[in-house]
């Protein structure tokens, strides 16, 4: 489903106690359970997505990121706001019922351009 088809209309959205895993349902009986860390780089904001494909950058170092509010935008998004402070991302139903139904191959694609580039999922170490 892209986004010129049919809309895709949530009938649940739920963030888990521990704020790991944003929980989506639709009316056409899809479910996802999508991590934080997944929908941090995955951001459709323009800071992670560029303005071109070839400006898309590679977000690593999330793996304990965390949503700390799922703010409505309108009827047909959200804006996540997660305790990295990056809440830029505004996150149309359509785009996170594709993050939900294509998450093996996104996350897959992920952890190999993390590779790719000598990146890790692990946060930088605090001083």
């Amino acid at each position: 489903m892209s986004d010129s088809d049919t809309q895709a209309w949530p009938t649940e959205l739920r963030l888990s106690k521990d704020r790991r895993t944003l929980t989506v349902a639709f009316e056409d009986g899809e479910r996802f359970e999508l991590p934080a860390e997944y929908l941090r780089v995955n951001s459709p904001s323009a800071e992670v997505q560029g303005h071109s494909p070839a400006e898309r950058q590679t977000v690593g170092g999330k793996r304990n990121v965390e949503v700390m509010e799922v703010l409505q935008v309108g009827n047909y998004a959200v804006r996540l706001v997660f305790d990295d402070m990056h809440s830029t991302g505004i996150y149309n139903w359509n785009y996170l019922y594709g993050l939900g139904r294509d998450y093996a191959a996104n996350w897959q694609a992920y952890l190999d351009e993390l590779a790719a580039k000598n990146m890790t999922r692990e946060p930088a170490a605090r001083h």
